[in-house]
């Protein structure tokens, strides 16, 4: 049996390129993080005893969990720069086409 394609070889496989960035992550990313952030804070200062009343605490919890997540995220993207800036192999080398 043969078959129609090229043979690849596990070891020798290259993936191909990643497509160049197209819109800066930082300059999405940051605003959304801060956005979470002041709602939770306005629904921390200001709505507390509507939202026990009507039974609606997860709205709190989701703007929490949205400011956490994107501060994880913008973390690992800072992670990922200084890796790439270092000259790891292993580094996610996108993050250096874009200027903060």
């Amino acid at each position: 049996m043969t078959s129609s394609g090229p043979s690849i070889e596990p070891d020798r496989y290259v993936p191909p390129a990643l497509p160049p960035v197209r819109a800066g992550l930082w300059h999405v990313a940051a605003p959304v993080t801060i956005i979470w952030l002041v709602a939770c804070v306005v629904l921390l200062l200001f709505f507390i005893p509507t939202l026990q009343a009507n039974d609606a605490m997860v709205w709190l919890w989701t703007c929490l969990a949205g400011f956490v997540l994107g501060v994880m995220g913008l973390s690992v993207y800072a992670w990922q720069r200084r890796a790439a800036r270092r000259g790891s192999r292993s580094a996610n080398r996108m993050a250096l086409d874009e200027a903060i």
